[in-house]
């Protein structure tokens, strides 16, 4: 689908955007709460191995960016 150049953004995917980039947001945060010594656990008291999660956050980070990226490309 390709826009004209006058068109208005969709409403809809900016407000996803958005969300999408508050989610961003909240990983960092986490990733600032693990660097600064925060410990997590699961439900049954189990703790969650902080270096596997702070891996798994920095990938996620990554791959928002990139998306967020190609979605405001796409957006014009």
């Amino acid at each position: 689908m390709s826009k004209t150049p006058n068109s208005a953004p969709d409403p809809a995917a900016q407000a996803a955007l958005e969300r999408f980039k508050t989610q961003r947001v909240t990983a960092i945060y986490r990733l600032d709460l693990i660097a600064q010594g925060a410990t997590i656990s699961y439900e049954d008291g189990t703790p969650v191995d902080m270096a596997s999660e702070k891996t798994r956050l920095e990938a996620v980070v990554a791959d928002m960016d990139r998306r967020i990226a190609q979605l405001e490309r796409a957006a014009g």
